[in-house]
C-alpha cells in the first residue's frame, strides 16, 4: 500500500524559486508543513532534472514527504523518486506504470469529468484537478474550472484528488468542501520570501478546516 499525503502539495517552479532556489524552498516548505513535493521544470534536460532531484532527495531525506517528478520517467527512476506526475499530453499513464512498476506513486492531471471517470485506479494513484483558477505559472493551461467544476470532477474521480491552479490560502475551505483531498500550490509558496512561514500559514488553515 503506497503511503502519501496530498494535503499540502508543493509544486516547484524554477523561475519563482530562483532567489532561494528550488532545493532550499522545498526544504523550508517541508519544515513549514508541506506533505508532498513535485519537481517540475519543463525547460530542464533529463540530466538537469536528475541533478536537481538528487539534491532534493538528499535535502528531504527522513522528512517523511513524498518526492514526485513531473513528466520525466527516466529522471524519476534515476533519482529514486517516490513517484511521477503526468499530464494528458505527456506519456500515457498505462505506459508510465509499465515503466516505473507498482512501487511508485503515479499522479495524472485531469481537466474534465469524462477524463476523471476514465481513470483506472489500478494504474493511477491520485489525480490533479484543475486549473481551479487562471495561473501565470502554467500559461498554456486549460479553461479554469472554479470550485463548482472542481466539485464535479472530484465526484467523478474514483481516486483521491488534489486541486491545482492559482489556489491560495483563502481557497482552502472551498477546496475541501468540494471534496478534494488537498491542494497543490506553486506561487503561494515559491513566490514567498519566507517559504517556511508561508507554508505554515496554509498548513494551519488546512488543519483548522479538516477538524
Amino acid at each position: 500500500m503506497k503511503q502519501f499525503d496530498l494535503s499540502l502539495y508543493l509544486v516547484l517552479d524554477p523561475d519563482l524559486c530562483r532567489v532561494i532556489g528550488m532545493v532550499e524552498t522545498a526544504r523550508l516548505a517541508v519544515l513549514g508543513g508541506a506533505t508532498m513535493v513535485q519537481l517540475r521544470d519543463k525547460q530542464a534536460t533529463t540530466a538537469e532534472m536528475i541533478a536537481t532531484g538528487l539534491q532534493l532527495k538528499a535535502a528531504l531525506s527522513g522528512a517523511g514527504v513524498s518526492l514526485i517528478v513531473n513528466d520525466d520517467v527516466e529522471a524519476a527512476l534515476a533519482i529514486g523518486a517516490d513517484g511521477i506526475h503526468v499530464g494528458q499530453e505527456d506519456m500515457n499513464a498505462t505506459e508510465v506504470r509499465k515503466r516505473v512498476g507498482d512501487r511508485l506513486i503515479l499522479g495524472l492531471s485531469v481537466e474534465t469529468e469524462d477524463l476523471a471517470r476514465r481513470v483506472d485506479p489500478a494504474v493511477v494513484d491520485y489525480v490533479g484537478v484543475g486549473p481551479v483558477f487562471a495561473t501565470g505559472t502554467k500559461p498554456d493551461h486549460k479553461q479554469p474550472i472554479g470550485f463548482k467544476g472542481l466539485a464535479r470532477i472530484v465526484a467523478a474521480s474514483p481516486i483521491p484528488a488534489v486541486a491545482i491552479g492559482g489556489v491560495k490560502i483563502q481557497d482552502v475551505e472551498e477546496i475541501f468542501r468540494a471534496g478534494a483531498t488537498g491542494l497543490a500550490v506553486v506561487s503561494a509558496i515559491c513566490g514567498s520570501p519566507d517559504p517556511q512561514a508561508a507554508t505554515r500559514l496554509i498548513a494551519d488553515k488546512i488543519a483548522e478546516v479538516k477538524k
